[in-house]
């Protein structure tokens, strides 16, 4: 079996996430979404709504998963005989990151990272930009699936603040 991870916080999970996990998806028998746990950061969503959110989202594909992950990536892939990192780039500079992860974790554990480039259509979100737009009143709402949309908005206006 193929068995892929797309790791990332997806705090929120944008349009731009979806876009490589179905790409994924259509690549490898299973797909692995993980949700870092940094204890360090104060995400907007808790570990377990943004958990949530990604399965009801990614319901329509029977072959991913949605999980959570603390540590090194590459240990998590050991562990779960996950052969390939599956990652989007937006840009030079993500590429320049991401070239670098790639080889370390290809050096510290044989595991080999697919970068895909992104669907022009979101080379220019991330989760911080869409949360930064929202908290302003922005319209998000052609930048994150529906389910996510509706939370965002939902703990915005319960947190004017943000």
């Amino acid at each position: 079996m193929r068995r892929a991870v797309c790791p990332g916080s997806y705090d929120p999970a944008t349009n731009g996430h979806l876009d490589i996990i179905v790409r994924a998806a259509e690549l490898f028998d299973e797909v692995v979404v993980a949700v870092l746990i940094n204890k360090k950061k104060q995400g907007l969503f808790t570990i377990e709504e943004r958990i949530e959110m990604l399965r009801e989202t990614t319901e329509q594909l029977p072959n991913v998963r949605i999980d959570s992950w603390h540590g090194l990536l590459v240990d998590y892939c050991r562990q779960h005989d996950i052969a390939a990192i599956a990652k989007g780039l937006r840009s030079v500079s993500d590429f320049d990151y991401e070239l670098q992860m790639a080889q370390m974790n290809r050096e510290l554990s044989g595991v080999e990272t697919l970068l895909m480039s992104n669907n022009p259509a979101f080379s220019f979100l991330s989760s911080s930009l869409v949360k930064e737009v929202a908290t302003y009143g922005g319209d998000v709402s052609q930048m994150v699936p529906a389910v996510v949309y509706k939370r965002l908005t939902e703990r915005l206006a319960l947190n004017p603040e943000r």
